[in-house]
């Protein structure tokens, strides 16, 4: 049984991943304004880079959740080139 409470406290909570959060939240937001997407339209917002922190227009792109969340990741969560 997962334990969300234990992971907040072991992942989640720390500075560094609200960071990302946040990061990942700006760029759905941008997509919103841009219209590319909508709240509840199934799509993923895709860093083409892997890095969450960077927002610029050439790195962004729509992807469903299937293809985004398929990406085999390495150890440190980045995605394999």
């Amino acid at each position: 049984m997962r334990n969300y409470k234990q992971e907040y406290e072991r992942y989640h909570k720390r500075a560094t991943q609200k960071k990302r959060r946040a990061a990942r939240n700006t760029a759905r937001r941008r997509m919103e304004k841009a219209g590319r997407v909508r709240k509840g339209d199934g799509k993923d917002v895709d860093h083409k880079d892997g890095n969450p922190r960077n927002n610029s227009k050439g790195n962004l792109r729509v992807q469903s959740k299937s293809k985004n969340r398929s990406y085999a990741r390495t150890k440190t969560a980045r995605k394999r080139k």
